[in-house]
């Protein structure tokens, strides 16, 4: 096991460094890449299925760059029937929010046999990942991983010798075309659980990496080389710190890892350093990414089980495997231990113990200490004219025809123009059944003044069903956040005493968890307009989701290719002025 050495050992480091680092000597650089999406026959878990690929490969391929470099990514829509949009998640898109890749937000969908440059900077070194932001293509198999280093010259505030990257998704053998429909239909078809759980895309349907362990006794996989779905082996060394990045891209589930017999250390969450704390296993919900460390300080003569389970929803998908192979021992050693028992999946205080170990890096930069709004948004399920839907204070989000990018800044009337609320009835009981499950569609923006500091409040409550209530993952595009804390029950007012303004942690993504409330706070500091969601495919699908708006009018020089659909976008472009 990892000792409190090893963890001393990388901390010394931090607290010389805090965050001091020289500046690069190097030029930035320009990293092009050239993009074809289209649909492919691939085996993600050994049963063949159509898949949403990139130049022919699933995942996508990896994109490596360094702190202050451009990435330019020229996109060809290859498909027949539809359009495609990628959202590059975690990256702020300053200076070029068109670029953030979120349809009917920040631009047009890019039409069958079209190009879109995505040329944006990315300014900040972490662990990131892209994915398909239009209908359900992330379902459908468009993401892959994107990581940033830091620039020449500079230095991470830990040491290693060595890093893996792990991107984790939730697969099933239904096609996201037909999940669609089963979600717009009247009565709801559910989605159900995924078929199986994917470690960089691979998987195993039907079979156990771990069939010896298994009670009843399953079919063991045959792992021969070169398959699609062969799983992809962690190869290490003794007595060496390793760095792993991991990113979940699942459109369901939420997921803890562990590795058999080894400690983790958490370094980094969403591109943002955090005190190291060291865990047995770590949660992991869709949209979040971490780095961890861990010493390979374990029986040389073994291999070790990685694995990852299903979280805060009862677990009808078998755990997903791979192996951390310790050289010079053969890959097909299996290991002599069961994998790594998970917590029970509705074990949410020990999902509330992880996130509550999670503060900011000392001398990273401290929330402002006062807020010039508060929004308060209710995350609930309800009905509109028998159909189910989610709603954020009883409003079911539904996208406009025209990017409200393109129609704020250029004032083209394409959307509601009356605003959301900031709250919900005072009455309203979140523990309980809503006496009305009635809601309405709605596509109005959040105005936000620039450069003011805003407070969100996700407030969690009973779905439709009597007591119950679901996690829900929350990503914001555009900026980071500070997550100022969580509880439990209604949010009131006596809450804010206990707000942690002195190390909470930056992130892009936060857990609200069952009947509970979360406190975020961010500044409105980049111009453009930012999607804020549930990061859980079906739930944004049927409508959970805002729309902030902050200094559209500093915008300049969009791109006609983000702007030209709908009526309303034809009427733009003939009167667009820059």
């Amino acid at each position: 096991m990892a000792s409190l050495g090893f963890l001393f050992f990388f901390l010394l480091p931090l607290i010389l460094l805090e965050l001091s680092s020289s500046r690069s000597v190097m030029a930035a650089k320009t990293r092009h890449f050239k993009w074809n999406v289209e649909y492919i026959h691939w085996s993600p878990d050994g049963e063949e299925s159509v898949v949403m690929g990139i130049n022919g490969q699933f995942p996508g391929p990896t994109i490596r760059a360094n702190t202050g470099d451009t990435v330019a990514v020229h996109l060809t829509n290859k498909l027949h029937t539809e359009g495609v949009v990628i959202h590059w998640h975690g990256i702020r898109q300053i200076g070029t929010p068109w670029a953030d890749g979120t349809a009917a937000i920040s631009q047009c969908a890019i039409n069958p046999g079209e190009t879109f440059l995505y040329r944006f900077k990315v300014d900040k070194a972490g662990t990131y990942f892209y994915h398909g932001h239009y209908g359900m293509q992330r379902s459908a198999g468009l993401y892959g991983s994107l990581i940033v280093e830091v620039g020449e010259g500079e230095k991470e505030p830990f040491h290693y010798d060595g890093e893996f990257n792990l991107l984790l998704s939730d697969w099933w053998h239904k096609g996201s075309h037909e999940q669609e429909v089963d979600l717009s239909s009247n009565p709801l078809r559910w989605i159900g659980e995924p078929q199986t759980l994917l470690i960089n895309g691979r998987g195993q349907y039907n079979c156990s990496l771990a069939a010896q362990f298994s009670k009843p006794p399953l079919s063991l996989c045959k792992l021969r080389g070169g398959e699609q779905y062969a799983p992809e082996i962690l190869r290490v060394r003794p007595n060496k710190i390793y760095r792993l990045r991991v990113a979940s891209t699942t459109a369901l589930a939420s997921l803890s890892l562990a590795i058999g017999g080894h400690k983790m250390v958490v370094v980094e969450a969403d591109g943002n350093y955090v005190q190291p704390f060291s865990v047995q296993d770590m949660d992991i919900y869709s949209g979040e990414s971490y780095s961890v460390l861990f010493k390979t300080d374990q029986d040389p003569t073994k291999n070790y089980w990685i694995s990852i389970n299903v979280r805060g929803r009862e677990p009808k998908t078998p755990q997903g495997l791979t192996l951390l192979n310790y050289l010079p021992n053969s890959a097909s050693k299996f290991p002599t231990s069961p994998p790594p028992i998970a917590p029970l999946w509705n074990d949410y205080n020990h999902s509330k113990s992880f996130s509550n170990k999670i503060f900011a890096l000392m001398g990273s930069p401290k929330p402002p200490p006062q807020n010039h709004r508060r929004i308060i948004l209710l995350n609930t399920q309800n009905k509109i004219d028998g159909y189910t839907k989610w709603a954020i204070n009883n409003v079911s989000l539904v996208l406009p025809t025209t990017p409200y990018l393109g129609s704020i800044r250029y004032g083209i009337n394409a959307f509601d123009a009356k605003p959301p609320p900031d709250n919900f009835p005072k009455d309203y009981d979140v523990l309980k059944q809503a006496p009305n499950s009635n809601s309405t569609y709605g596509n109005g923006v959040y105005l936000l003044k620039f450069n003011t500091t805003i407070d969100i409040i996700l407030q969690n409550a009973n779905a439709l069903a009597k007591d119950v209530s679901e996690i829900h993952p929350w990503h914001l595009h555009g900026h980071d956040f500070w997550v100022l804390g969580y509880g439990e029950g209604k949010f009131s007012e006596k809450d804010v005493k206990n707000f942690n303004l002195k190390n909470p942690p930056l992130r892009n993504t936060a857990v609200i968890f069952p009947f509970g409330w979360t406190a975020l706070r961010f500044v409105t500091d980049n111009p453009g307009v930012w999607a804020f969601h549930c990061h859980i495919e079906p739930h944004l699908h049927m409508g959970m989701g805002v729309v902030f708006a902050e200094g559209v009018h500093l915008v300049k020089k969009i791109p006609k290719e983000a702007l030209a659909c709908g009526l309303t976008g034809k009427m733009l472009m003939s009167n667009k002025h820059n």
